[in-house]
């Protein structure tokens, strides 16, 4: 045990002996690149630092909502001020409604819109308005794209395309998945076979439009375009699961860069500036079967929350600054080709994808990473050493290779520089012990 971790240590110990596996989110017990996960006593800006009192520049960002830092003044006060007025009320506020504005104005697509409280929950939620709306069972999902741990998405691709979907996970009937039909990202081929073999069955096509869950992928030029060419044809919804990449490849998400309008939009936390809450929304037309409009049911006591609304509020008011997040795409560049050029002077093999404020270092030259395939491919004991290399030089990375870093505006030239130094060193570890 090094000294420079021995009260993580302990409280990890202490941790596990009430918490599956020591923790309340599997991967934070960086199963899969060994040692002792550092626990966190608070965040500031882009650093966190832990309870031995190590600091490190944070590019984990508790997985994408804390796009303006960690503990941002605005959201701060806004927390504050809700704080006074109460917890939690089982009522309607108006501070709802401002946040659903805020986000239909930056969304478009988002004609109506229903609050809750995680993007499980969200994604959940709009499948149920597809199958609702459509009267079909069946639903589409991609291999690698994460939408939460429901039971019929907890599903691998099996082996081929027009397998039915098998559980992901012990404690899942088979029977919840048997709707599940798993193609392949960026292979629209998987898409057709699923769909002409399931003609006026498929209720909904959800995908991750940026995965962020198997690293950061960005969709071929076609890809998103054809998709939403076959929804229509086929009477099928289109849902976009921007719980990652809402508001953090572009202000109006992945739907705007790419300019493909999906029928139902699923967010988290980033909404909530970091605390619980989701939404999913859409067309006027489909959320009008939610109850108590439709007979789509859907309702949780919390959502809404005034206290992740309103630190939502003040997220999205300074996020839509004019040229704010354009900054921060800008410092996400920049700190990526630092990287891949400290990599090269290595002679690392390594590919970086970065779309807007998320990237990934991928440890395999072979690029680009299109498909899980070619994450699968990748060196991940190369990964392994570069993480613990980096957290030991102060910089915190997401524990796996199939993971997405988050840069947000506290990511300023002096952390970008400081993030390149500790990389330059953990680069050549992992030469030296290639």
């Amino acid at each position: 045990m090094s000294e420079r971790y021995r009260e993580s240590f302990q409280a990890f110990s202490d941790a596990s002996i009430r918490l599956p596996g020591g923790v309340n989110s599997p991967v934070r017990a960086l199963r899969s690149v060994g040692g002792t996960p550092f626990f966190t006593a608070k965040g500031r800006g882009a650093y966190v630092t832990d309870v031995d009192g190590n600091r490190y520049v944070d590019y984990v960002g508790a997985y994408g909502p804390l796009v303006l830092g960690h503990n941002h003044p605005a959201v701060h006060q806004a927390v504050q001020s809700a704080l006074d007025d109460g917890t939690a009320f089982g009522t309607p506020t108006c501070r709802e409604t401002t946040l659903a504005n805020r986000v239909s104005s930056l969304v478009p697509s988002m004609e109506r819109l229903r609050l809750v409280n995680s993007g499980t929950e969200a994604t959940m939620s709009a499948i149920r308005v597809a199958r609702g709306a459509t009267g079909r069972d069946k639903i589409i999902k991609f291999n690698g794209c994460y939408h939460g741990h429901a039971d019929y998405l907890l599903v691998k691709a099996g082996s081929g395309a027009l397998t039915f979907g098998q559980p992901d996970s012990a404690g899942v009937p088979a029977g919840a998945a048997a709707d599940t039909l798993v193609a392949d990202f960026n292979d629209l081929d998987s898409v057709d076979r699923l769909l002409e073999a399931n003609r006026g069955e498929v209720a909904a096509v959800i995908l991750e439009p940026v995965p962020g869950n198997m690293g950061v992928i960005p969709p071929d030029p076609d890809f998103l375009v054809g998709l939403r060419e076959r929804c229509t044809a086929h009477g099928s919804i289109l849902i976009f699961d921007e719980v990652m990449s809402g508001f953090r490849v572009h202000l109006g998400g992945a739907q705007a860069l790419y300019d493909v309008c999906p029928d139902l939009t699923c967010l988290g936390k980033v909404i909530g500036g970091g605390l619980p809450v989701g939404a999913y929304g859409g067309r006027a037309d489909l959320m009008g079967h939610v109850a108590p409009e439709g007979g789509v049911y859907q309702a949780g006591t919390l959502s809404g929350n005034p206290l992740s609304v309103a630190a939502g509020i003040a997220t999205l008011d300074v996020l839509s600054a004019p040229g704010f997040f354009e900054k921060i795409c800008t410092q996400a560049q920049q700190l990526c080709h630092r990287l891949q050029e400290s990599a090269s002077n290595h002679n690392v093999p390594v590919t970086i994808q970065r779309v807007g404020t998320m990237f990934t270092v991928f440890f395999r030259s072979a690029g680009p990473i299109r498909t899980l395939r070619d994450v699968q491919a990748c060196d991940f004991e190369s990964f392994k050493a570069f993480f613990h290399a980096m957290r030991d030089g102060g910089v915190s990375l997401p524990p796996s290779q199939y993971e997405a870093c988050f840069v947000s505006a506290a990511h300023d030239d002096t952390v970008v520089a400081a993030t390149n130094t500790v990389a330059r060193s953990a680069f050549a570890s992992v030469c030296k012990d290639a």
